[in-house]
């Protein structure tokens, strides 16, 4: 199976990229399967109902979430009946919508997509996310009742992260970080088996401060005070994410390559 990952829609600028890219792209690099985070897809702060049906009609097979999950309140109600999207499954038990759910591609493969939140440097604490995502692996195994598993890691430390790949190591097919908006250049396949990549970085403009608009991240940090909102970056946006070839029987990944595709990064495709 051929996986695309790709890291957290910033703007307008990632939304237009994914949406005017994507179907191409599904074409050339033979995709059986394509998840995004979308959690800053609308005007950086959340995803809205609108925005998620864009993305969702460009071919996008899986929309995950993250923090902001319901920053757009029709989002709350919009994920109880858009079974693609995915928000964190240790959000709070009260949460609208699911954390897991199992897909099948094309060719009915079933491929099963998870996502957690972490804990360190978060702004408010969220169930344990290990145990949590125990409990998926003790109902779904590799190579049984899956062909693969995907988990996002929407979390701020690299620490906690890698901690997460290695335990997941074995038990997914693919581990794959975002939440800082930064791509990372660690992409590997585990001990294990499991393809994993720190943080896939975003969709957006990378002339920016983490997809925002320069002038008010550094007027905050020279300053110290706000004087507006922050709003993202509307140049042309980098495709960034991590690109996975899995073996169907046992579920491992065979092949692992970090996506940068569009804008001003260097270019690495499949």
């Amino acid at each position: 199976m051929k996986t695309l990952f790709l890291g957290d829609i910033v703007g307008s600028s990632g939304r237009d990229a994914v949406t005017q890219r994507l179907p191409a792209l599904r074409e050339q690099w033979g995709l059986d399967f394509v998840v995004v985070n979308g959690e800053n897809a609308t005007n950086g702060m959340g995803l809205s109902g609108e925005h998620a049906k864009l993305l969702l009609e460009a071919g996008v097979d899986c929309l995950t979430l993250g923090d902001h999950a319901f920053d757009q309140k029709d989002m709350m109600q919009f994920c109880e009946t858009e079974t693609r999207i995915i928000r964190p499954i240790n959000f709070a038990k009260v949460a609208p919508g699911r954390g897991v759910r199992i897909f099948e591609d094309r060719r009915g493969r079933r491929i099963l997509v998870a996502q957690v939140l972490g804990q360190v440097f978060m702004k408010r604490p969220f169930d344990d996310p290990f145990s949590a995502l125990d409990q998926v692996f003790t109902n779904h195994k590799l190579g049984g009742s899956v062909q693969a598993i995907l988990v996002d890691v929407h979390c701020e430390a690299t620490s906690e992260k890698m901690a997460m790949g290695h335990f997941c190591d074995g038990k997914a097919s693919i581990v794959v970080g975002t939440h800082t908006h930064v791509c990372t250049g660690d992409a590997q396949i585990l001990p294990a088996g499991t393809a994993y990549l720190t943080d896939a970085g975003m969709c957006g403009d990378y002339n920016s401060v983490i997809g925002m608009d320069k002038a008010e991240p550094l007027r905050r940090f020279v300053t110290g005070m706000a004087k507006g909102r922050f709003s993202p970056a509307k140049g042309e946006a980098t495709l960034s994410g991590l690109y996975v070839e899995t073996d169907d029987r046992t579920g491992k990944a065979t092949r692992v390559v970090a996506i940068r595709e569009g804008g001003r990064l260097a270019q690495s495709t499949p």
